[in-house]
């Protein structure tokens, strides 16, 4: 028969083995993790830099001069040079100008509704289309040219 002791003390010097050979495993690779990287500055890389994202989308809007003669900017204008960029594509939800059937609903409401969801911003439309120095006439104008191309 074997001895129970012999066999006890022999799993324990197995188990010590393999549980030092697991850690050396883990360890190593973590204690070498810096020595490896070289660059021509000798500096590590960045880690901002190297999550940043891969690409970047920033909306900017041109700015719209006033008119040169200092008369208030024409509905037409306004549309062309400002909500044009997304009514024109129905960007950020926006809906079509010319598209009777997205604009009947809100032709519906009235054109003070229209007015104020322009001059004051509605879902993904900023303010005044994000051009702060129009005036509240023409906002207007803009609308009514918008409206004016539904029907």
């Amino acid at each position: 028969m074997s001895d129970p002791q012999k066999n006890s003390s022999s799993s324990i010097l197995l188990v010590t083995i393999i549980v030092s050979i697991v850690l050396i495993a883990l360890i190593w690779p973590l204690s070498q993790l810096g020595k490896g990287s070289t660059r021509i500055d000798g500096s590590a890389d960045d880690a901002d830099a190297r999550i940043q994202p891969v690409a970047r989308v920033e909306v900017q809007k041109a700015p719209v001069a006033a008119a040169a003669s200092g008369k208030p900017r024409d509905g037409a204008t306004i549309f062309n040079t400002i909500c044009g960029a997304c009514h024109n594509t129905g960007a950020a939800g926006a809906p079509k100008a010319g598209d009777k059937a997205a604009w009947a609903p809100r032709i519906a409401q009235g054109k003070e509704a229209l007015y104020k969801s322009a001059l004051n911003g509605k879902n993904a439309m900023p303010p005044k289309g994000g051009v702060a120095d129009l005036s509240e006439a023409e906002v207007k104008s803009a609308v009514d040219h918008i409206v004016g191309l539904v029907k």
